[in-house]
């Protein structure tokens, strides 16, 4: 049984966060933040999260708690303190690793989202898409495109496409929106087929 399958039936569904954090230059990030959580409390999401207190980690738990919601916070042991750990969470998990946190995050979450974040945000992102990818989980995965903040990167993986690395389907993978409002509506679309990885050279 998987830390997910211990749920309740019927429990809340959890909602995966990859956020930053700092809380970027523009203000709209953190609107964007405050709106999203509010909206998944008001449509029965729980947050499971990274488990900082400071940036858009901060904003996101703090607006989630103010509105009666769940939130879950995993954070490795020796970012407690740079991270600010934040210790009102609803429930609060300290792992051993950067490794543990994100199998973890993973296995306790229906749904992923990024929002704008760093490095770290983008390294989760890609990790989720990645495993996806490889049928290890068939979970949906969206960006909240603030800003345009992930255009680039959309541009990116058409490039990995255009340039035979990345099967063309698999562009699938990841859902796009511009709104909090249209992200929750991405997510409640049906998953996506299993997609075959591996390109047949005879295919190219």
């Amino acid at each position: 049984m998987t830390d997910r399958d211990a749920y309740k039936e019927g429990a809340m569904p959890n909602l995966c966060i990859y956020c930053g954090s700092s809380s970027g230059f523009h203000p709209d990030y953190q609107d964007a933040a405050v709106e999203l959580a509010q909206l998944m409390v008001s449509q029965g999401w729980n947050l499971v999260y990274g488990g900082g207190s400071i940036g858009v980690m901060g904003i996101m738990a703090d607006t989630v708690i103010a509105a009666g919601g769940k939130v879950i916070g995993i954070i490795p042991e020796f970012l407690a303190t740079r991270e600010v750990m934040k210790d009102n969470c609803t429930e609060l998990f300290v792992t051993d690793s950067m490794h543990s946190r994100k199998r973890q995050m993973m296995e306790l979450s229906d749904a992923f989202v990024a929002l704008p974040g760093g490095y770290g945000t983008l390294e989760e992102l890609l990790e989720t898409i990645t495993w996806k990818q490889l049928g290890l989980h068939n979970k949906p995965i969206a960006v909240l495109n603030t800003r345009q903040f992930f255009t680039p990167l959309i541009g990116q993986i058409d490039h990995l496409i255009t340039e035979g690395f990345v099967r063309p389907e698999h562009r699938l993978l990841l859902r796009i929106a511009t709104t909090p409002v249209e992200l929750l509506e991405q997510l409640s679309l049906p998953a996506e087929p299993p997609l075959k990885k591996w390109f047949n050279t005879q295919e190219i």
